[in-house]
């Protein structure tokens, strides 16, 4: 079981930047992938960024590419989601998940963070 808690949430300009982080408890984080998700009001949750078990492999939603860079630290089980050039349409809840496999996918798996509010203003 893998209990995940974000934070590095805020208000911020358009343009500028934030480093959300995802810190994990229990053993099983290494053995998983990690993903982030975004759910903005009156919208569905979805994919933002993934990266595999080791790190070695990342992926991304279009709609993020080249602003967003997922990475992650596994002696500390920690996660990390770095957003720059931030757009108003970011604005949304971020969220932390533990994804089913060891590779990367946009598929959520079981375990969620709270979650982290993001606001960028125009």
């Amino acid at each position: 079981q893998v209990q995940l808690v974000e934070s590095g949430g805020g208000l911020v300009q358009a343009g500028g930047s934030l480093r959300l982080s995802c810190a994990a408890s229990g053993r099983t984080f290494s053995s998983h992938a990690m993903g982030w998700f975004r759910q903005a009001p009156g919208k569905e949750r979805e994919f933002v960024a993934a990266i595999s078990w080791s790190g070695g492999n990342t992926y991304y939603a279009d709609s993020v590419k080249g602003r967003f860079t997922i990475s992650r630290y596994n002696a500390r089980s920690t996660v990390y989601l770095q957003m720059n050039s931030l757009k108003p349409v970011d604005t949304a809840v971020y969220y932390c998940n533990a994804l089913p496999g060891m590779g990367v996918s946009t598929i959520p798996g079981h375990y969620w963070g709270q979650g982290t509010q993001v606001t960028v203003s125009s």
